[in-house]
């Protein structure tokens, strides 16, 4: 396997060059990342695809990843539930080292093999739902060692890696590979690696939200109304379906706790 993650930026003498160099150079190198993600497309479909049906089935989704990907995992999951109104639990982020590895990285963590299917247990893990490991390098024993006993137990696993013909990949069934090549910071793949690894958890979680039904027209109607902003985007849009004025729609939002439960007791009436 070539990590082409980790071979030499090119770029040379960073030191030295200036700021704005400094800049320019990296968006030059952040524009490559997108065309990266489409060529990855038809294995992000078949993911999406499979992690909606088994959703659908009454299963969850779980991310377990690493340093970066870790966290990244950990920041696709938790955004769900105010996003889409689901159950904190139904998709789950999990990162080596614990919650603490999140703030602060925890050393060795990614190396245990047999961790990750400790902390999936501790969801009651089931074959129903699914696993999708998140690596860049493709090479995280934390996350191998996961994929490989969710595999033993009959889960759907896939994987989201930027290095091609990896371990991650060639354990997941359902692989993801997004080769982003050389980072402007050689080995620094919180750059971008990460972006396009936040790319497809992006694509992946809107999509299979979109296939639950979490989505009206192109509105979040099940987000939660935690802060004035949401309260007020959610008005909005209680407004622009039912024809009310704006006092009237947020009363109505604030009776029913939803824009889709305002809107649809509404339409009955």
């Amino acid at each position: 396997m070539e990590t082409t993650t980790e071979r030499e930026s090119h770029y040379k003498n960073l030191e030295k060059q200036t700021v704005r160099e400094i800049l320019e150079n990296i968006n030059n190198e952040d524009k490559t990342v997108p065309l990266a993600v489409e060529k990855a497309l038809p294995q992000i479909e078949a993911l999406a695809t499979i992690t909606a049906e088994r959703m659908k089935n009454g299963g969850r989704l779980f991310y377990i990843g690493a340093g970066t990907s870790g966290r990244l995992g950990v920041v696709d999951a938790s955004e769900c539930p105010p996003t889409f109104g689901v159950p904190f639990d139904m998709v789950v982020g999990l990162i080596a080292g614990g919650d603490g590895a999140i703030r602060k990285a925890v050393e060795f963590a990614e190396d245990d093999a047999v961790q990750a299917w400790k902390d999936l247990e501790a969801f009651d893990i089931n074959d129903k739902d699914v696993v999708v490991g998140i690596a860049a390098s493709g090479t995280t024993p934390y996350v191998i060692g996961g994929l490989k006993t969710a595999n033993e137990h009959n889960l759907v696993t896939g994987c989201i890696v930027c290095n091609s013909g990896s371990p991650v990949a060639a354990v997941a069934q359902y692989p993801v590979e997004v080769v982003t090549g050389p980072e402007f910071l050689t080995g620094s793949t919180r750059m971008k690696a990460g972006t396009a690894q936040k790319l497809v958890l992006n694509m992946l979680s809107t999509t299979v939200m979109i296939q639950l039904g979490r989505v009206k027209g192109n509105r979040m109607v099940d987000m939660q109304l935690s802060n004035h902003k949401l309260v007020n985007r959610g008005t909005r849009m209680v407004m622009d379906e039912t024809g009310l004025n704006e006092e009237e729609a947020a009363g109505l939002l604030k009776q029913y706790g939803s824009v889709r439960s305002a809107v649809d007791h509404y339409k009955k009436k």
